[in-house]
């Protein structure tokens, strides 16, 4: 893969859509994971002014710690880049606090809440500063599994890294010279009180589950592993296919109207 060249391509395409739309320039939410850190130094690569949010709600430290040394490593190296922190747990606890009364909440429910929390915050200062959210999510979560909250961090304005696979960000990361801490770290979405990671909520990595995007052999002489991993991504391809499509439109027939 000729990464540097793909590197500047991304930046340009980024550079010339937010011109093309009269854009002032890009605003993306920074978690301390391969797919921010990519998607943030791209966009800071474009000259164009990026704003970095940082939006913890009940995060890890860790996570927060990965998220705000890469914010300093592109103020370091790109004087179009600012960044505003922005706590949430409060307001996340507050919206909990004024949800009907029963005996347990709908945890999915409430993790899905948390992502589209943040897509209004990362909206409201996208607005403010005439700018496009950058979406982070990349091929195999997009386009293969699904593996995003609708109207959450799939809603963005623009996707650098939607055609690239996992292993392929990780590759353009590298080349960046994004922190090895993040190079280095588990995959995940930090969206559970419990940490878990991407292979723990899915049941497969990002290099099986690009192989199952690819496969199309005879599953017969696949391993138990290679066929669990097959079953894993026709599942949850097929569940989420209502993320991965346009929105249904009821068509009105003329002679109705």
């Amino acid at each position: 893969m000729q990464t540097t060249a793909i590197i500047n391509h991304i930046s340009n395409w980024l550079h010339s859509y937010a011109k093309s739309v009269n854009m002032k320039g890009f605003a993306i939410g920074v978690s301390g994971g391969i797919d921010s850190a990519v998607s943030s130094t791209l966009a800071a690569k474009t000259g164009l002014p990026l704003l970095c949010v940082e939006m913890p709600i009940h995060q890890n430290t860790t996570q927060v710690d990965r998220g705000l040394k890469h914010i300093a490593w592109l103020k370091e190296n790109f004087n179009n880049v600012s960044s505003v922190e922005l706590e949430l747990t409060p307001v996340f606890d507050e919206f909990i606090a004024q949800l009907p009364k029963t005996k347990e909440h709908n945890e999915l429910a409430l993790v899905n809440s948390r992502a589209r929390l943040r897509m209004t915050t990362l909206y409201y200062f996208a607005q403010a500063n005439n700018a496009l959210v950058v979406g982070t999510g990349n091929k195999v979560e997009d386009f293969g599994i699904g593996f995003f909250t609708k109207y959450g961090d799939g809603g963005v304005d623009i996707s650098p890294i939607a055609d690239l696979l996992k292993t392929e960000v990780y590759a353009l990361g590298k080349e960046l010279g994004v922190n090895k801490g993040i190079l280095t770290a588990a995959p995940t979405d930090g969206l559970w009180a419990d940490d878990k990671t991407d292979e723990d909520q899915i049941g497969a990595t990002y290099p099986e589950l690009e192989w199952a995007m690819t496969f199309s052999a005879d599953a017969k002489n696949l391993s138990a592993r290679e066929k669990e991993v097959l079953s894993i991504y026709t599942k949850l391809n097929k569940a989420n296919q209502h993320k991965m499509q346009e929105i249904p439109v009821c068509k009105i027939p003329k002679n109705l109207k």
